[in-house]
């Protein structure tokens, strides 16, 4: 969709402090057409945690038992969306919350044993954002979506995917002309701990490879790549300054950007 704008927020960039919810506000209310994709894995550690289950993480996805998929989908698709979603809307916003089991939004398996029911994307359907954007609305997503492969009898319908791969799998469908990742960092670093303001995709390949970037920075990365195959500008910056959403659209950047 010509001219939208696909925001990744995690919960480590959302806090009493935090001016990303304004800076969408003010973007929709100039016109702006915007999705916004979130995470919230602290909240589902602490949760976890409440319950006596330990997290354990591979590649920087969160392995998904069960349990761990009933916690996640309570806590994104409810306490995380619905919170976004209500501060958008009293800011003067206007915001729908949904995950990506709504509309089908986002179909997949879960292809890795090992990380249990982590959902590997095959097919996104854009019809409900189509929908909400068309008529004015920021669509909050959470990253639950459907579960379409072959499962045993009592296997869920749902899968947990990773926020950060449902951010670029949307960004690539809708055509969108940027995607951002918020996050705590203040941009991809080297291997001389310097901020990469500019890389084309064989560097970016070339850090993950080395292991210079690793964990929660492997699926953005990767994810920032199927969006620029798209034909979006992909950037990954630091969601702790003042405005830096705004500030990322009126040219003040920082961060790493990463193209053809």
């Amino acid at each position: 969709m010509n001219g939208t704008l696909i925001v990744k927020i995690g919960g480590s960039t959302l806090g009493s402090h935090d001016t990303t919810l304004e800076d969408i506000v003010a973007l929709q209310k100039q016109g702006k057409p915007v999705v916004v994709i979130h995470g919230g894995g602290k909240l589902i550690t602490e949760w976890l945690k409440k319950q006596g289950v330990p997290s354990n993480f591979i590649n920087g996805e969160r392995v998904t038992d069960k349990l761990t998929l009933e916690v996640a989908t309570a806590v994104l698709a409810g306490l995380v969306n619905k919170d976004i979603v209500s501060t958008i809307n009293n800011l003067g916003g206007k915001a729908a919350g949904i995950s990506g089991v709504d509309g089908s939004l986002i179909e997949g398996v879960a292809r890795d044993r090992e990380k249990g029911f982590v959902g590997s994307v095959t097919a996104v359907n854009t019809g409900i954002l189509s929908a909400l954007l068309d008529n004015g609305f920021v669509p909050v997503i959470a990253p639950i979506g459907m579960n379409w492969g072959e499962r045993a009898e009592n296997d869920p319908g749902t899968l947990n995917y990773n926020a950060d791969v449902v951010a670029g799998e949307i960004a690539a469908a809708l055509k969108a002309e940027h995607l951002v990742f918020l996050t705590d960092v203040d941009g991809i670093s080297g291997k001389d701990g310097n901020v990469i303001e500019k890389m084309d995709r064989n560097e970016a390949v070339g850090l993950i490879a080395s292991g210079t970037a690793s964990g929660g920075m492997i699926p953005k990365i990767q994810s920032c790549l199927k969006a620029v195959n798209a034909g979006a500008v992909s950037r990954i910056i630091d969601g702790r300054r003042a405005h830096a959403l705004l500030n990322e659209l009126t040219g003040a950047r920082s961060g790493t950007t990463i193209g053809l």
